[in-house]
């Protein structure tokens, strides 16, 4: 009997050491740390997984476990006065510096919008509260912060459209003037999802009529910014990485547009495009917009294209028009669009399925005459600037808020 429990005791450790472990890539530091939080992650992800095919609760209701367990409460502290407010009906989470400069001076102001593929996150999670006091302390700026509605309640492009109705609304002359705001030294910035609400909303503004006041700089962290083709090399050599591994992704995407499973699964093998959006495949050949470097091993090849007909991809047919709208996919503009945007930084994470959205944007925001920081970390992974509390917290995450901060101090 007592042979049999050391046996299961042992069985059970093992499988637990081997459920845990995952290779993580040498460059990578705090490899346990990182470990372990990824264990969290997939097991997350397993059980919304088996929640869903029970029939119990959706993949994504699971998921925003990762919001719930995050929350902190919006409130003041002795640097930074905070208000929860709505602005055009949505709600924000407004940071505002307690130390005023001198008599009538301005200050500068960032808008924020958090990651999460749409479906998850928030802006009272820990990392954005943190991040949005930093932002708002060092640089003495309003940060607004943007509770946009998610997925899949909301599909695209509802978390579009409030978030740029939050930015036209701050954007006025009488709204700025309230929170003493500078009009010439305003941003955008977000992470992931959000990077992509970023980088489209700064495109949209600059094509609305009548539009007086710009942004003068965005920043985009980690982006993600286009949906035609989920098989570039970094898709490819990230496809099981940490925290952001290619499905969860894919189904970030197709949950941002469908609840219907048949999309995804077109998404997971990247046939989900149709004459209309293989039209646009051209802003997203990686051949050549990514330096060679980055092409590894990997040939390219262009997804494949489905046909309109009848069942599944007549329904595809139906959700081309979102697939290549540029509101969703800010990377399929035309160059035309690309020249008139502000100074840009875009930071990206060589462990991330994203990377390569990230440098395809960079080069052609660079070929259409736009001045571009690109920060790349060669030790960095999705999602690692939310990691800044105890116990995920990681060295990484404090560099990259820090690097940010300067970039925001010496051009905004």
């Amino acid at each position: 009997m007592r042979l049999g429990s050391i046996i299961v005791f042992v069985a059970l450790c093992s499988f637990t050491a081997y459920y845990i472990y995952e290779p993580i890539p040498e460059p990578i530091g705090e490899k346990w740390k990182l470990m372990l939080t990824d264990c969290f992650f997939r097991s997350l992800g397993h059980l919304a997984y088996f929640s869903e095919l029970l029939g119990l609760k959706d993949y994504m209701g699971v998921m925003h476990f990762i919001t719930v367990v995050e929350s902190v409460s919006p409130v003041s502290d002795k640097w930074v006065h905070v208000s929860v407010e709505k602005f055009d009906g949505v709600e924000v989470v407004v940071y505002q510096p307690k130390q005023q400069g001198g008599d009538g001076e301005l200050r500068r102001a960032v808008i924020y919008f958090h990651g999460g593929g749409w479906c998850v996150g928030g802006t009272r999670m820990a990392p954005y509260d943190f991040l949005a006091r930093q932002v708002s302390n060092d640089l003495g700026a309003v940060v607004v912060s943007v509770e946009y509605r998610l997925s899949p309640a909301h599909h695209f492009p509802t978390p579009f459209e409030d978030v740029y109705r939050v930015v036209k609304h701050f954007l006025q002359q009488g709204v700025l003037a309230q929170y003493s705001v500078d009009p010439k030294r305003v941003a955008v910035s977000g992470d992931s999802a959000g990077g992509n609400l970023a980088a489209a909303v700064t495109q949209q503004l600059q094509k609305e009529p009548g539009q007086q006041i710009h942004f003068k700089v965005q920043a985009l962290i980690y982006p993600v910014l286009q949906a035609l083709d989920l098989n570039t090399p970094s898709y490819q050599q990230n496809q099981n990485g940490p925290i952001l591994p290619r499905t969860l992704m894919v189904r970030f995407w197709s949950e941002y547009f469908t609840s219907d499973r048949a999309f995804f699964r077109a998404m997971m093998t990247n046939t989900h495009n149709n004459q209309e959006s293989a039209r646009l495949l051209k802003f997203v050949n990686w051949y050549d917009f990514l330096p060679k470097s980055y092409h590894g091993n990997y040939s390219y090849s262009a997804p494949a294209v489905t046909p309109g007909g009848a069942g599944e991809a007549k329904e595809l047919d139906a959700l081309s028009k979102s697939l290549i709208d540029p509101r969703a996919s800010p990377l399929l503009v035309p160059d035309t669009e690309l020249q008139s945007l502000p100074k840009a930084y875009v930071m990206t994470c060589e462990y991330d399925v994203l990377r390569d959205d990230g440098i395809m944007y960079v080069t052609r925001l660079r070929a259409a005459g736009v001045e571009v920081t690109h920060e790349h970390y060669e030790e960095g992974f999705h999602g690692a600037m939310m990691f800044t509390t105890w116990p995920t917290d990681f060295q990484i995450a404090h560099r990259i808020i820090g690097n940010l901060v300067k970039w925001f101090e010496e051009n905004l």
